[in-house]
């Protein structure tokens, strides 16, 4: 492991200051603003979770580094500009964090993690409201739009329930997908087709919700879980001499059903 002296910050900002140094600097890094970037940032915050899900900490570590960087980049760009610089981003989150847990660095008193989710999401909410963020304000003022679909779905729904918009019983939740599918299945208008299976996963994203599961993970795991079956089906295909484009649906289904007890 690096020892402390090994590395600090104040290179990392040194090496970002060459990059994009009109003189002898890197052409692409030079090239980019907030906004190119972005996509970088969401791959490489997919990246970190994808090794936290493989239990790859040398892989974690690397990429942690890549996310980083991208925080580095952003406040370059930012001093740049003549709006922030890095010392100013990590200012705003020291005293976010000590302003939002009065309970660790002040005399404020939680009973629990739970108790503490709700302080957090009072002072957010005073936070915008200090900040103007909205003329009559909603329980779901922050959530952002970017976020992945599943994620925003349940983050919304999280909101609603703590001011009681809420199912109380997860057997009315169940019941609302089969309304939702009876409602998919009955209409014949493609952007009402559209909308009924969007209400179809935001029922199935509240049932996520409501047995406290993460449908953003639960989907990820599940397509992780079919890309591997497929492949398998694939490789038993191939030693089979199977052409698996010509062949009907029980061939495959039967490779399917292999693969499936093989990797139980």
């Amino acid at each position: 492991m690096s020892t402390p002296a090994g590395r600090d910050i104040g290179q990392l900002l040194e090496v970002m200051r060459r990059l994009r140094d009109p003189d002898g600097g890197c052409p692409w890094d030079q090239e980019q603003s907030y906004r190119t970037i972005v996509p970088h940032t969401l791959e490489e915050a997919y990246e970190v979770a994808d090794a936290i899900a493989r239990g790859d900490m040398a892989e974690l570590r690397d990429e942690l580094g890549d996310l980083l960087f991208q925080v580095v980049f952003y406040a370059r760009l930012g001093e740049e500009d003549g709006h922030f610089d890095f010392g100013d981003v990590v200012e705003a989150v020291v005293d976010k964090l000590v302003r939002r847990h009065p309970h660790v660095f002040g005399d404020a008193k939680v009973a629990d993690a739970d108790a503490q989710t709700v302080a957090w999401e009072a002072l957010k909410a005073e936070e915008r409201a200090s900040k103007g963020a909205a003329e009559r304000p909603s329980a779901l003022d922050g959530v952002i739009h970017a976020l992945p679909a599943l994620t925003r779905a349940a983050k919304l729904q999280k909101r609603a329930a703590r001011v009681g918009f809420d199912w109380t019983d997860v057997a009315d939740v169940r019941a609302k997908i089969d309304e939702e599918l009876s409602e998919l299945d009955a209409e014949s208008d493609a952007q009402r087709r559209h909308e009924e299976f969007g209400d179809v996963l935001f029922a199935c994203v509240n049932l996520a919700r409501h047995y406290g599961l993460d449908p953003e993970a639960a989907l990820r795991d599940a397509s992780g879980r079919f890309e591997t079956r497929f492949r398998r089906v694939e490789d038993f295909a191939a030693e089979a001499g199977v052409d698996m484009s010509a062949s009907d649906l029980a061939t495959l289904d039967a490779l399917w059903e292999r693969a499936k007890r093989e990797l139980a």
